[in-house]
């Protein structure tokens, strides 16, 4: 027969290496949490970065645009006075109605560019919501490994190991 004693012992040195696996698997879920919060972090950096850069680009060609427009519409009216002055006649109306037209344009042209403002800053938004949502996922609360625990329910199997050996 084995002692019981020995066998007590051998309960209590497989107690003290399940409880030392238990920590090292908890600092290794911790560890791969921070990594992947920061991995988040980051995709989240580089998502915001994109959409404003499209943001910038959008003003940009939408700042060509106004600019172009606005030439056209001071060739237009060089070419009309030019006209004008060459008939004899003043066509106020004629030249009232082009700068009504590209007012118009104009307007509308700043009221979509308003509009996409909007827009991104919303995208933004969501994706601040999505950002957050996805850390609280990754940071879901670890259950530590307790000492006092293992120790007694290492106490406890050593003891019915005893016990069952007597």
């Amino acid at each position: 027969m084995c002692n019981p004693g020995l066998m007590a012992a051998a309960v209590g040195i497989q107690g003290g290496l399940q409880f030392a696996a238990q920590r090292q698997a908890y600092q290794m879920q911790k560890q791969a949490q921070a990594q992947a919060a920061a991995a988040e972090r980051q995709r989240f950096q580089q998502e915001q970065t994109s959409m404003r850069m499209r943001q910038a680009q959008e003003q940009e060609a939408e700042a060509r645009k106004l600019e172009q427009l606005s030439l056209e519409q001071q060739a237009r009216e060089s070419r009309g006075i030019v006209a004008m002055g060459e008939a004899g006649v003043t066509q106020q109306a004629v030249q009232q109605d082009l700068i009504a037209q590209y007012g118009r344009v104009r307007s509308a042209m700043a009221r979509q560019q308003e509009l996409r403002s909007i827009g991104v800053g919303l995208g933004l938004e969501e994706a601040g919501f999505r950002h957050q949502q996805e850390l609280v996922r990754i940071r879901k609360p670890l259950q530590k490994p307790s000492a006092a625990l293992a120790l007694v329910e290492t106490g406890v199997k050593a003891a019915q190991a005893y016990r069952s050996m007597q």
